[in-house]
């Protein structure tokens, strides 16, 4: 801006004030406005640097946000899910087996290709060469699981379900035997 407002301002104090006045009171008025203006100039500057601050911030916030919600979408993804038991039969291997030596002497023969006292006998002989039971599966049931394997022809999967045991169960009883009866 030129000063020629602020001189005009300056000559209509004078004239309200009267002839007589000096206008040294007001001199440095254009320079004390001009450094107002830059005042008011720089606190404009604040404010907009403020304003886009606060943009930055706000979107930068909900990115936040955002990536927060992703992240643990997919930790729970990927997290493993809660055990649910697979084998909850009422009847239990053990308890087939005991069904099948208490029950009509045929019906061993069909599941386990042997008669009732061969069964028996078996276990005899495994007991002599020093087989036990294991931590969670008798020897009796582990005997019924090699025979229902071999006689069956069904994969270890089958037989778990059969016996309500897990594969890897399962599949330490089978070739133990193999071995004992060859």
């Amino acid at each position: 801006m030129d000063g020629s407002f602020y001189m005009d301002a300056g000559q209509e104090i004078s004239e309200e004030l009267g002839e007589g006045m000096e206008l040294d009171r007001y001199a440095g008025v254009e320079d004390d406005t001009e450094d107002e203006i830059e005042e008011i100039e720089e606190d404009h500057d604040l404010r907009v640097l403020a304003h886009i601050l606060a943009q930055y911030h706000t979107q930068l916030t909900a990115i936040s946000t955002a990536s927060l919600e992703v992240f643990q979408e997919f930790i729970c993804s990927t997290e493993r899910a809660k055990a649910i038991p697979y084998h909850t039969s009422i009847l239990s291997g053990e308890g087939w087996v005991s069904e099948l030596l208490n029950g009509h002497p045929e019906r061993i023969r069909t599941k386990l290709a042997v008669h009732k006292h061969i069964f028996k006998h078996l276990l005899d002989e495994l007991r002599k060469h020093d087989r036990t039971d294991s931590k969670h599966v008798t020897l009796q049931e582990q005997l019924a699981i090699f025979l229902y394997t071999c006689v069956m022809g069904l994969s270890i999967r089958h037989v778990g379900e059969r016996f309500q045991h897990s594969n890897s169960t399962i599949s330490k009883c089978v070739p133990q035997y193999y071995f004992v009866y060859c």
